[in-house]
């Protein structure tokens, strides 16, 4: 193909690979005498070369959560700077699934892979952190040693509480703790809740906090009926994830109970359907793409290397409050 096209085998290859030293002119020329020949990479070949594959696994709960498509495109725009592909497996937070992740066949098809562990248990990741490339992604990894990239799910409960209290709200109920979940981020969120309301002096009331077994907009539609059935309903509601709070917002519209005038609404992840419920959501925006650029990171640090001479690096990336209308009412 390089005699074909005129270049050196060195340029062919960098073509191949999309480096960005690479002039219009040249990257025109070699990428025509590849439809000319007809040529496709022999992926199995590079593999035995380079012992790598050239993909990585990303195992995430479900892409149906806006929070995990979208840190997935931040995951394959990262990986594609290093030619990585991405493979997503979905496991539904089952230890089943996760621990097919990381312990079945499939992981040794990869050079590494990001997880979140919301079933599995620390030994099952530490002895796979010891054979392979792993990183950890959110709060339910805290423990276990392997890389970890995660966010301070605690200060921002205790942001978003504060928040509140500035808006003269007192009867704050949270919605989201899952009982059943090993890995809870809400036990986390509930935790900056606490402290939030101790530091006011105002104590926690039981009643107020709602949980929920999964994090979708029916289980925040039935926690808004629980909440507001209350002889002294609440005046505010912290929903764990922005899918919550948008089945809270659906049923208080249908209750006819006025946001925010009457109870305050605010949730986390800040996905795009925050800026568009009825009304627009205050809430915690993550760090998405410094959270996926730096899962690549880790793994690309970890390749060829043996993990005895590295210890387990965790990363917390940034987060913001976004104030909309459905705490603050309209400017």
């Amino acid at each position: 193909m390089a005699e074909h096209a005129g270049v050196s085998a060195k340029t062919v290859s960098n073509v191949l690979h999309n480096h960005p030293y690479v002039s219009a002119t040249t990257r025109e020329t070699v990428e025509a005498s590849i439809a000319a020949l007809g040529y496709r990479a022999n992926l199995s070949a590079r593999a035995l070369a380079s012992k790598q594959t050239g993909f990585i696994a990303l195992a995430i709960p479900g892409l149906d959560n806006p929070y995990y498509s979208e840190l997935a495109s931040h995951v394959m725009d990262a990986a594609a700077e290093h030619d990585w592909i991405v493979l997503i497996e979905q496991t539904r937070s089952s230890e089943a699934m996760e621990k097919a992740v990381v312990r079945g066949p499939a992981s040794q098809l990869v050079d590494g892979i990001i997880l979140q562990p919301d079933a599995i248990g620390d030994a099952d990741l530490t002895d796979r952190f010891a054979h392979q490339n792993l990183v950890l992604i959110g709060e339910g990894a805290a423990t276990a040693s392997a890389d970890h990239v995660t966010a301070d799910s605690t200060a921002a409960a205790r942001e978003v509480v504060g928040h509140l209290l500035e808006q003269g709200r007192t009867r704050i109920a949270t919605v989201g703790i899952r009982p059943s979940s090993r890995a809870n981020a809400g036990e986390l969120r509930y935790r900056g809740y606490y402290q939030a309301l101790e530091r006011a002096g105002l104590g926690v009331r039981t009643e107020y906090l709602a949980p929920a077994e999964r994090t979708r907009r029916p289980d925040g539609a039935a926690a808004a009926d629980h909440l507001m059935s209350l002889p002294e309903p609440p005046d505010a509601i912290v929903c764990f994830n922005d899918l919550l709070a948008s089945g809270v917002l659906a049923r208080l519209r249908e209750r006819g109970v006025a946001v925010p005038d009457d109870v305050a609404v605010a949730g986390f992840d800040d996905n795009e359907e925050s800026r568009f419920t009825a009304p627009p959501l205050t809430s915690v925006a993550w760090d998405l793409e410094a959270l996926g650029r730096r899962c690549v990171e880790l793994l690309r640090a970890r390749t060829g290397r043996t993990d005895g001479d590295h210890p387990p690096v965790r990363t917390v990336v940034g987060h913001r409050l976004v104030v909309r209308e459905s705490t603050a009412g309209r400017s």
